[in-house]
Formats: C-alpha cells, sequence, structure tokens
C-alpha cells in the first residue's frame, strides 16, 4: 500500500532529497510546502508529483507560481496556500496514517510540527530548531509514542541503536515503562571545515570559506551551524528531548569521517554505532519507512582498508556546545534563545555585518541576559516572545560591533 506524504520544505537540501527517495518508494505526495525563493524548482516538484495542495510562506508568491507552473508544463488543479502560516496550514490537513517530512530549515519549522502532531500523523521530523526552540510544546502535542521519528542522521543513527538494549523513555520510545539499560549516547561530528585550527586562527573567517564543509551537502545556515559546532550543540538538546536523556549523559566525539553517524552506549560496556556512507538518502527514508527499511544507498565495502578516527571537541575553540548544554539547565525558554539569536547572527554573518567569531559570542551574550521561563509553564506565545527578545538582543549586539 502506497505512503502517503506531506514534505514541509521540499526545495531545500532535505526536501529535494526526500523527493527522491519518495519517487523510488512510489510514495503518494500529498502536499508540497516551500519558503517560495526557487518557485521555478517548486513548480516543476509540482509538475513532476503533481501533488492537490502547495503551500509557499512567501506573500505575494502565489501568482508569481502559477505562471512559473504553466512554464513547467503543469496542466492539472491545484490548490495553492500563500503566507507565513500556509506550511501550518498544509500540515493540519495531515490524516493519521499519513507521514509528514518536515524538512524546513530554521525555528519557523516549530508551528507546521505542532499542527502536524495533532492530526496523529506520524512525523519524520528533519527540523531540529522546532524541537530546540517548542521542546516542552513538541511533547505535548505528541499524541503517541513513536509518533516523531527523527531524521537527522545523528538522531537517526542512536534510534536505530537503542533497538539493541532496552530504553523505553522519551518521544521515540515505542512503550512507556522508564527503564533503561542506556549508560550513555555519543554525538558523532564531523569538525566542519576548521577543524584544528586555533581561536586565533578563526579570526578572519569568510562566508565562503565556512561554507565549504568537508563532508555533508547542506543549506547554508546548517553549514555555518555546522562549522560553529552550534548545530551540535542543537542535536544535543533534540537527543536530549527525543530520547530523554539527561544533556551531561550526552557525549561528543569528533569523527571527521562521517561513517558512523553516532553511538549508545549501554549499562553492560557494549557500545552500539550505526554506520554508513554520509548520505541523507538514509535517514530520510527511514523517517518515511521506520520501522521498515527499503531504500537503497551505497554500501560501506569492509575488503578495502578504510581508517576511522575520534577526536574530543576542543570546547575553547568552539564553546557552543557547552552554551547549549547550559541552556537546557537555565529554563525552558532558554534553547530558544540560543536558536533565535544564532539564526540573526548567522544571517549577519553571511550579509557580511558581522565577524565569524562573534557569532557564537553574541550568542552567549543573549543566553547570560536572558531571564528564563520555568519549566512546565511554557505556552507558544512565551516561546515566540523569547525569541522576538532574542532577536532585538542580537540585532543591538551586532550592530554595536559594527559601530565599532
Amino acid at each position: 500500500m502506497s505512503t502517503d506524504v506531506l514534505l514541509l520544505g521540499s526545495t531545500g537540501s532535505i526536501g529535494t532529497q526526500a523527493l527522491d527517495v519518495i519517487e523510488h518508494e512510489a510514495m503518494t505526495v500529498r502536499g508540497l510546502a516551500a519558503g517560495g525563493a526557487n518557485l521555478a524548482l517548486l513548480a516543476r516538484q509540482v509538475a513532476h508529483f503533481r501533488p492537490p495542495v502547495v503551500a509557499v510562506a512567501r506573500t505575494g508568491a502565489a501568482r508569481e507560481l502559477r505562471d512559473a507552473l504553466r512554464d513547467a508544463g503543469h496542466t492539472g488543479q491545484v490548490e495553492v496556500l500563500e503566507g507565513p502560516d500556509a506550511a501550518s496550514d498544509l500540515a493540519a490537513t495531515a490524516r493519521p496514517e499519513w507521514r509528514v517530512l518536515n524538512g524546513m530549515t530554521g525555528s519557523v519549522g516549530l508551528e507546521p510540527t505542532l499542527a502536524a502532531l495533532r492530526t496523529g500523523a506520524t512525523l519524520a521530523l528533519a527540523n531540529k530548531e522546532s524541537l530546540v526552540v517548542g521542546g516542552d510544546l513538541v511533547r505535548r502535542a505528541q499524541q503517541r509514542p513513536g509518533q516523531v521519528v527523527p531524521v537527522d542522521s545523528e538522531h537517526s543513527a542512536i534510534a536505530q541503536a537503542l533497538r539493541s538494549g532496552r530504553h523505553q523513555r522519551g518521544m521515540c520510545a515505542t512503550e512507556v515503562d522508564g527503564s533503561s539499560e542506556v549508560r550513555r549516547l555519543v554525538l558523532t561530528a564531523s569538525g566542519g571545515p576548521f577543524r584544528g585550527r586555533t581561536r586565533a586562527e578563526l579570526a578572519g573567517v569568510t562566508a565562503a570559506q565556512a561554507l565549504r564543509h568537508p563532508t555533508w551537502s547542506m543549506g547554508p545556515v546548517v553549514t555555518i551551524n555546522s562549522s560553529t559546532l552550534v548545530n551540535k550543540g542543537l542535536e544535543l538538546i533534540e537527543a536530549h528531548l527525543l530520547f530523554d536523556v539527561p544533556p551531561e549523559d550526552i557525549a561528543v566525539t569528533v569523527h571527521p569521517q562521517s561513517m558512523i553517524h553516532s553511538m549508545v552506549e549501554f549499562v553492560d560496556g557494549s557500545t552500539i554505532a550505526q554506520a554508513s556512507p554520509p548520505d541523507m538518502r538514509l535517514p530520510i527514508a527511514l523517517g518515511l519507512t521506520w520501522p521498515e527499511r527499503h531504500y537503497p544507498v551505497a554500501m560501506l565495502d569492509f575488503t578495502k582498508p578504510m581508517a576511522w578516527t575520534f577526536e574530543p571537541v576542543d570546547d575553547v575553540t568552539f564553546p557552543a556546545i557547552t552554551l547549549a548544554r547550559q541552556a537546557v539547565r537555565e529554563s525552558a525558554t532558554h534553547p530558544a534563545v540560543l536558536n533565535a539569536a544564532n539564526e540573526e547572527c548567522v544571517a549577519a554573518f553571511l550579509a557580511g555585518r558581522l565577524a565569524y567569531l562573534a557569532i557564537v559570542e553574541v550568542v552567549a551574550e543573549a543566553l547570560a541576559a536572558h531571564a528564563g521561563t520555568p519549566r512546565g509553564s511554557v505556552t507558544l506565545d512565551i516561546v515566540n516572545a523569547a525569541q522576538q527578545w532574542a532577536r532585538e538582543f542580537a540585532g543591538r549586539a551586532i550592530a554595536r560591533r559594527a559601530a565599532g
């Protein structure tokens, strides 16, 4: 029986790879959502997969999309949702038996995540920011254990490794009895393009340099986050929320080859690792078919010589992971502040308005200044207010640095 899919973020890196998987698996696309920056690509996707509904976040893009659809040769009927709530409106149309893949980038993915969960549909979650920003909200919106399936390669790896032992806690649990044989989670990090450099050597880094990731092909925001290790800090928070493991029991190791995607240590001394070539289509496919495996990617060839190495994180040069641990300890809204301040700083860096090292410096300042909200009392309005405060704080800090 064909799987019905709503795909959010269809023109991004995750979305385009997801469509490869969807086509191979003969899944049915029930709707596509995109920001609107690449309407020509979106129109080609609509013409090929023929979804009945398309959502575009950019206001005023509906007419342009219809022109692009005509140019792409699409002759069928398609409903076009437009505006900042379009992706959430599309997600809200899901049925419980469908899969919703949220491949959006940034905190804008939070409300579509919540909308998808409320429908009862299984959510394949690649938008880590929605969980980081609204962890308490996402937990409360989840209607059943296992409704969220992680798509980030690291969290997909952990979910796979956890099947080797007992760990029935967290959002990804299939049962809830509170027991666990897990000692520690180990997230792997490629180290990004600046692995091994000192802080002084990063002072003059340009956007072009930071965008040259040695292993993965990703969008610009995620690539910059990978270079600063902010991405790994966000993934630590995500792992804490998905698997209900304290941040102090989540280690990070630098693994430049990016073949082992993460590991789980068990109380008996066993460590289970998930290994595969760095191809995001594997965790995407698992997100859409979990717990079954169908989509084939290239295999590792253990008959040929290879070497894998592991290094400790240089927390002095790259303090973002330490900041993420602190954010979780401080309050329910500190992670949202971390992410929102970082989004502002990355945009300023890419625009040439902020130095590379100042990205994490400004994030640290925002975290230190934020008052925080106790856990258990968070609402969407509170989360949005915390994000707005962080963006304004970061904006002022960026302006001060620009002024000299």
